[in-house]
């Protein structure tokens, strides 16, 4: 290590309190030396295992394995996050730089048969349940990566792997200016009429800066659907509004989006052939939870059926309130019409009674105190990446640590759209860490000195990433590779969708829905009329989440050697097939923009939503049986399943904490689908 290095902040862990990165210390010149000798020292490290005389045993072979590459996952965590949440230019450039050779450098790890031979020949005598488990999932991983395969075929996985990366680094980065460059300006303040003076007041300091002197900017998130057509009355300019949101990355000016996503197709259809997989859907799917292919089909078909008989229903309805035939951009708007009309509830008119900060620590952080015993403690001291970053210290019941809390809830340019929980540490007795997760939303910046009024959608996002949080902070593992949230992707959303039960919880909304200015309660009855309707809609949220779904398994469902020359055409006739091609009811994410499927790691797995939500109906269906809010069923839940990560079997923890395999029938329920 040179001098210079030296002064490198990711070449040690950090000193701070749960080995927070240093963000005072980080600078944009740190990372690609630190990309570089971390590349440098696992290979070394691997070198090692692989060139020592002795036998393979446990300890130095799989525990060396697990302890090696430390400086590539501080400067990974740290990295990966920042590109996503404050992706500056100069950020950007190095992230297409570094992704191709990140693949790369986990080809050359999981391609080498001596590694690999030597994992094989790790006895299995004696080992614990959860070692001898990560020597199993460590065997997996070779064999899927593609060791067994012959050295062309080899070459050619390590080039599929490389251009993936690099291409889906591309559609984000894209997806994120289209995003931006979408966002709709109005002179009038007669075109928007329906927001409220917040809203207006976010838009106009939204317009400002962006550089315009009048007027306001609608900005967009990352989903179809924009907030703001459910309350503007101006037909037209809800047209727009939505027009702008479906039509990102089809536009001619911004298609590249839709030859990106064809092209991965593609290539992912050809590395699924080359490992042995009729598709990449098969490859996808076959570590999940999931049993196959064929059994997701067998779960969303007639979930599919039903919802598009529900939506129709929905669409009759929102006619007759109309009286005129109801277009995508109208149903929004109509549909808060009849929440409003029929069911007394107003959810744009309960924006004051959830206040971001209210909602945050005597909503979200008091149920969390409720059920597991944790407390909060807001550290000033402690520097984010970004000035608007916020940081908490939690500690267990009994005053031991537990973990640092990253709170970054503002939107803004060079942020990509949704939400997200990252860990900047993992937890893990092996390397003696607490967990340090983050939470990234994107809630537009109210002006300065103005509240922030969140959404009753924005509430529940505030809740379902900290469930996210709490499977990382809570985790109790000996290995970092089990660690919090490193599960099957159709099981990670399935802790995050519970902890969303806890936002109507009577005890709990008391607490935190209080008006800003005047600390009043809820009006009486809320609660029970947000309940009565909550079956409202459901056709319409269904099949817009599954036209999502079923649009990501249809490109990833691809043969090999059957490429798409016409994108949107074949988005049409893939939700046709699927029978959710209603016109009122575009996917929830459209080809252009759909982030999570080309460069967010769940190609042909945006069906897990759906998945995990048989086992969070289920469990909150449990916590209502069992007495709800208490600090039995929070330390049961968190000890039979939140901790455990991946050192079980997912699906053998879920029955460890009710007893039982899960009952889809809850679910049905809840959706309307009995």
């Amino acid at each position: 290590m040179t001098e210079e290095n030296s002064a490198n902040p990711f070449f040690t862990a950090s000193t701070l309190p749960c080995q927070l990165p240093d963000f005072a210390a980080i600078e944009v010149a740190h990372y690609l030396p630190a990309f570089e000798y971390g590349f440098a020292q696992q290979l070394a490290e691997i070198a090692a295992i692989t060139e020592q005389g002795a036998a393979a045993t446990f300890e130095n072979t799989v525990v060396a394995m697990e302890r090696s590459g430390a400086v590539l996952t501080r400067v990974a965590n740290v990295f990966f996050n920042i590109a996503s949440s404050d992706g500056t230019p100069e950020i950007l450039a190095i992230e297409e730089a570094i992704a191709p050779r990140l693949a790369a450098h986990s080809d050359t790890v999981l391609l080498n048969a001596a590694l690999y031979q030597r994992m094989l020949a790790v006895p299995e005598d004696g080992l614990d349940a959860e070692s001898l488990r990560l020597l199993q999932e460590y065997r997996k991983s070779f064999t899927r990566a593609g060791v067994g395969l012959d050295p062309a075929g080899q070459e050619r996985l390590r080039e599929l792997n490389a251009q993936l990366s690099a291409l889906g680094t591309q559609f984000s980065h894209k997806v994120t200016q289209a995003g931006n460059d979408a966002a709709i300006y109005v002179v009038d303040p007669a075109e928007l009429d329906g927001l409220s003076p917040d809203d207006l007041a976010t838009a106009a300091a939204a317009a400002r800066t962006a550089g315009h002197a009048e007027g306001y900017l609608l900005t967009l998130i990352l989903p179809t659907a924009q907030p703001a057509l459910e309350v503007i009355s101006n037909r037209e300019t809800r047209k727009k509004l939505h027009l702008a949101s479906v039509n990102r990355g089809s536009a001619a000016a911004d298609a590249a989006e839709l030859t990106l996503a064809a092209t991965m197709a593609s290539l992912r259809a050809e590395k699924a052939a080359l490992l042995g997989f009729a598709s990449d859907a098969e490859r996808s799917i076959e570590p999940q939870t999931a049993p196959s292919l064929t059994a997701v089909h067998a779960m969303l078909s007639p979930i599919a059926e039903a919802a598009v008989r529900n939506a129709r229903a929905e669409a009759e309805k929102l006619a007759a309130a109309a009286g005129h035939a109801i277009e995508a951009w109208d149903w929004a708007y109509y549909s808060e019409q009849i929440r409003r009309d029929e069911y007394g509830v107003d959810l744009a008119a309960l924006r004051p009674w959830f206040e971001l900060n209210n909602v945050l620590e005597q909503g979200v952080f008091y149920a969390a105190t409720q059920l597991y015993g944790v407390s909060f403690t807001e550290r000033h001291d402690l520097l984010g990446y970004h000035p608007e970053v916020r940081i908490w210290e939690i500690n267990n019941a009994d005053g031991s640590t537990l973990g640092l809390f990253v709170g970054d809830y503002f939107t803004r340019s060079t942020k990509r759209g949704g939400a997200w929980m990252n860990s900047f540490v993992e937890q893990s007795a092996l390397e003696g860490t607490h967990a340090v997760v983050v939470n990234n939303l994107n809630i537009p910046q109210p002006p300065e000195g103005e509240p922030t009024l969140l959404t009753f959608d924005e509430v529940v996002t505030c809740f379902h990433e900290f469930g996210h949080a709490l499977h990382g902070l809570f985790s109790s593992v000996t290995y970092p590779k089990f660690s919090g949230p490193d599960v099957p992707r159709d099981f990670v959303e399935y802790p995050s969708q519970v902890n969303e039960m806890w936002i109507l919880w009577p005890e709990v909304l008391a607490n935190y829905a209080k008006h800003y200015l005047t600390g009043e309660a809820l009006p009486e009855g809320t609660v029970d009329k947000l309940q009565a309707a909550a079956l409202w809609g459901q056709g319409f949220a269904t099949t817009e989440y599954l036209g999502a779904a079923l649009l990501d398994l249809a490109w990833y469902e691809l043969a090999p050697g059957e490429p798409v020359a016409d994108p949107l055409a074949f988005e049409a006739a893939a939700l046709a097939a699927a029978g959710v091609d209603l016109p009122a009811v575009p996917p929830r994410y459209r080809t252009g923009y759909f982030n999570h499927i080309f460069a967010g790691g769940y190609a042909a797995g945006y069906y897990s939503y759906l998945w995990s939500e048989v086992l969070d109906a289920d469990t909150v269906a449990w916590f209502k049986a069992n007495g709800g809010l208490s600090r039995e069923n929070g330390e049961h839940f968190r000890t039979t399943l939140l901790s455990r990560g991946f050192a079980i079997d997912p699906l053998e923890a879920f029955r460890d904490f009710a007893g039982r395999d899960a009952d889809p029938a809850p679910l049905l329920t809840r959706r309307g689908l009995v």
